[in-house]
């Protein structure tokens, strides 16, 4: 529990941070004094002051920041100091202070993303293990084994890549391509898909069993490598190293099948035979409940002998130093076109706007990613951090977004807007903003 929250507050600690020094480094070189410098909101736990009198404040609520500069809209200042003031500024640089902060979380992700690539990145190539009748890949000549290439256009190398493919199709009406290569290396395919508004409106959990297929794992032999403390397997008499034979009289041949059967029978006995060593041994087993997805499913307190991967599948690249920029650069690019697309589907009625995520969600993905290893938060942080750039670019009043819109308005009529337009734009803006952090909230309960 402890990791889980220290995983959230370093990863919106980290993102907030680095936004709101953008907007402080560039202040501070357009010659504008920072009265505050705040990491969070609420009541200050932390305060420090700098020789430049600027007050730097770590708050009690890690959601978000500010950077308060010295402006005469705000109230009187002395005329020593009104050279300082953001307001007296050319629009150029008050527009280069307020893009500073989205432009600092892209520049952190390409950093982040940069540094997974020095780490090295590995993954599993796109082999498909399952096909699904009625799907959009049943329109195609591809089977089991054969691997994916290309969709769309888009080169595939792994399960990843096509799972951003396919992001970028939902609301897609038309044809595309796919190219697959047959089992163990064979000749390359390519059939045709005809989408019609795919996934319009739809909250799928899982995009490429959308798309029809699964990913291709290898058989995991029913061999217990470990018995749970207090688990409801100990109390059976399960031991490591067991193989499990059959389960009320059904075969077992691979894992899959004791988790489904054990699964469906929550606080139902079940009888199970055991290979152990030389003998046959028939142990009885009642799985205990625990709540999944709104459902109750029955969990046995078992872990498995991990299976072996062909090393053939497993994708491993190690990039140099301008590697990895490059790679960062690319990754960034791609989240966010990815997200730029998914808000503007968003705005036509393509996506769900059940798709909305709030803080709850963040937290669990912070926490699920942060178990998964540092690579994987790592890629959660860099995704959150281009994620919350472009959602300040967003032309919305309260936002970076709707400064910038009404500096471009000054920009051109030569002129600011009138403080009453801007008050009133202000007013609906944050009406927005608390409309679709309800909506946010909201899809994050019915998750739960």
């Amino acid at each position: 529990m402890i990791q889980n929250v220290l995983s959230i507050v370093v990863a919106l600690g980290l993102l907030i941070t680095f936004h709101e020094f953008g907007h402080f480094f560039v202040a501070r070189r357009c010659g504008v004094k920072v009265l505050r410098f705040s990491v969070g909101f609420g009541k200050p736990i932390y305060r420090y002051v700098g020789k430049t009198g600027t007050e730097y404040t770590l708050a009690m609520i890690p959601l978000g920041g500010y950077v308060r500069m010295l402006d005469e809209r705000e109230g009187n200042v002395p005329e020593t100091l009104r050279d300082q003031t953001f307001n007296s500024k050319t629009v150029w640089q008050r527009i280069a202070i307020v893009a500073a902060g989205p432009v600092a979380n892209f520049i952190l992700a390409i950093v982040i993303y940069g540094l997974v690539a020095l780490l090295g990145v590995q993954s599993i190539a796109p082999k498909v293990g399952n096909i699904s009748t009625n799907s959009p890949v049943s329109q195609t000549q591809l089977q089991i084994g054969d691997e994916f290439v290309a969709i769309a256009g888009e080169s595939v190398t792994s399960w990843e890549d096509v799972n951003l493919v396919l992001a970028s199709l939902i609301g897609k009406t038309g044809t595309i391509m796919v190219r697959y290569q047959s089992e163990g290396g064979g000749s390359l395919h390519e059939d045709a898909i005809h989408f019609d508004r795919w996934l319009v409106g739809e909250e799928p959990d899982n995009l490429i069993r959308a798309f029809g297929v699964s990913p291709w794992q290898p058989e995991v032999l029913p061999i217990v490598a470990q018995v749970v403390a207090g688990g409801a397997a100990e109390s059976a008499g399960f031991l490591a190293d067991d193989q499990i034979l059959a389960i009320n009289g059904v075969v077992i041949k691979n894992w899959q099948q004791v988790v489904s059967l054990v699964q469906k029978s929550p606080n139902k006995a079940l009888r199970i035979e055991v290979q152990r060593q030389q003998n046959v041994t028939v142990l009885t087993l009642t799985p205990n409940s625990m709540e999944q997805n709104g459902r109750v499913i029955g969990y046995a307190g078992l872990a498995v002998v991990p299976p072996k991967w062909d090393d053939s599948l497993i994708r491993e690249r190690q990039y140099g130093v301008f590697e990895s920029l490059n790679y960062g650069v690319e990754q960034t690019y791609k989240m966010v076109s990815l997200t730029v697309s998914s808000i503007g589907k968003m705005l036509q009625g393509l996506i769900s706007v059940d798709n909305l995520s709030g803080p709850i969600t963040i937290a669990k993905v912070a926490s699920a990613s942060a178990d998964s290893g540092l690579q994987s938060f790592l890629k959660f942080m860099a995704y959150l951090s281009v994620s919350l750039g472009v959602l300040n670019l967003l032309p919305i009043p309260m936002l970076d977004g709707g400064h910038l819109l009404f500096f471009g308005i000054e920009a051109i009529r030569r002129k600011p807007v009138s403080e009453k337009i801007q008050g009133l734009a202000y007013r609906l803006g944050a009406s927005l903003l608390f409309a679709l952090m309800a909506v946010a909230i909201f899809n994050d309960i019915a998750r739960l």
